[in-house]
């Protein structure tokens, strides 16, 4: 019997991780999403801060983690949803007003469309050179000066503005992604901002509403996106990860790579090393991740003011004291974002550093099949889709 089959592939700078799920109507039971049926990973070889140095060594980890789910699947993957994350990802806003044009001064579909053109045309120069549009979001419609409370359409006035977050990429580390995922054989359905796929199993409705800060902190970087009203209202990425506080230990303790990763993560434990010099170096690093995404907070006026607070996740989400120190640092309730997939312990699929490629796989239940991505051209036809009306369907 055949089986549709949904792919997502996190292509992290750590790991290449791989989920592959049954997407012809069976879903967990819990909560309606995609049920698993096996996941691979394989050690990124050939990026750096989420960028492609080797595109050779890329296509061999993405065959490798590939290679993996699909033997325990049983299944073959020919074509998969991605996602984009790095040093490249960033979000920029953008507001545009325009004077409504029938005569009777009702908002059509014609002006929202004419709002949104203008509000991507009105994107700063600099915010725009050499990126390539991958999510348009409507954060906030006004008329008339007050803000609107669900869609203008049909509504009257003179003046209609726009706020708009558009998520943003360097072009060509989107290409380069692509290009390793089709020479490993694979075919693009879709690309997705890392943050905003692992929103989709790590952060409630509830969260989104109230307004959160999920903060994934990876091997070389660290990436936030701010939630509020169920949308997202920013998205940033910042150069610093995991592997420094790696590289601080090392130094600090005088000890090789390897042995200060296990240290790190507690896998080597006793009185061979000052207990209080490693949280110094640990608790330093972490100040300094938690200086950046208050400065973020801060500078978009939402410092101290989200109530549901930070939710953490990724590989270095795991480090002893993390929740206290954010919650202290950033003055916001904090919890490390936890996750349930329904799989066996034997499976590894233990924490939320697999939500990027599971939220992936919720895309990919929900996508329009007939709207396929221009690989050839790299222009994607629904690049600068309005993530909005689609999330509010699914999402808990």
């Amino acid at each position: 019997m055949s089986r549709s089959i949904i792919t997502g592939i996190d292509i992290g700078t750590h790991h290449v991780k791989v989920v592959i799920t049954d997407g012809d109507g069976k879903r967990t039971e819990k909560n309606n999403q995609p049920k698993i049926l096996a996941v691979g990973i394989a050690e990124s070889r050939g990026l750096r801060h989420g960028y492609i140095l080797n595109i050779a060594d890329v296509v061999s980890s993405i065959r490798q983690a590939v290679s993996q789910a699909e033997k325990k699947a049983d299944v073959k993957v020919r074509k998969a949803f991605i996602s984009i994350g790095g040093i490249g990802l960033g979000g920029v806003s953008s507001t545009s007003s325009v004077i409504i044009s029938r005569a009777d001064s009702e908002i059509t579909a014609l002006d929202i469309k004419k709002v949104q053109e203008q509000c991507e045309k009105d994107i700063p120069a600099a915010a725009s050179l050499n990126k390539k549009i991958i999510h348009s979001i409507p954060v906030q419609y006004k008329v008339d000066g007050k803000v609107v409370l669900g869609k203008p359409e049909g509504m009257r006035g003179n003046k209609f503005e726009i706020k708009t977050l558009y998520i943003t990429c360097l072009e060509h580390h989107l290409n380069d992604i692509i290009e390793a995922v089709e020479e490993a054989g694979i075919s693009v359905q879709d690309v997705m901002a890392s943050p905003i796929a692992a929103s989709l199993v790590t952060l409630t409705k509830s969260q989104k509403v109230a307004g959160c800060v999920l903060a994934n902190i990876g091997a070389e970087t660290v990436s936030i996106a701010v939630f509020e009203n169920n949308i997202p209202v920013s998205l940033e990425v910042f150069p610093i990860g995991s592997t420094d506080i790696t590289n601080d230990i090392a130094l600090g303790l005088k000890v090789p790579l390897e042995e200060a990763e296990q240290i790190k993560i507690g896998a080597i434990t006793g009185a061979s090393y000052p207990r209080k010099k490693l949280e110094e170096i640990i608790s330093a690093r972490l100040s300094d991740i938690f200086e950046l995404i208050e400065a973020h907070l801060k500078k978009i006026g939402r410092n101290g003011l989200l109530p549901a607070g930070i939710i953490l996740t990724g590989g270095g989400s795991g480090l002893s004291g993390i929740e206290e120190m954010a919650k202290n640092s950033l003055r916001l309730p904090s919890r490390i974002g936890a996750i349930s997939l329904g799989l066996p312990e034997k499976q590894g699929l233990r924490d939320s550093a697999w939500a990027v490629a599971y939220g992936l796989c919720i895309l990919g239940m929900h996508a329009d099949p007939d709207v396929p991505i221009d690989t050839s051209s790299r222009i994607f036809a629904n690049s600068k889709k309005t993530l909005v009306a689609w999330l509010k369907q699914f999402l808990p």
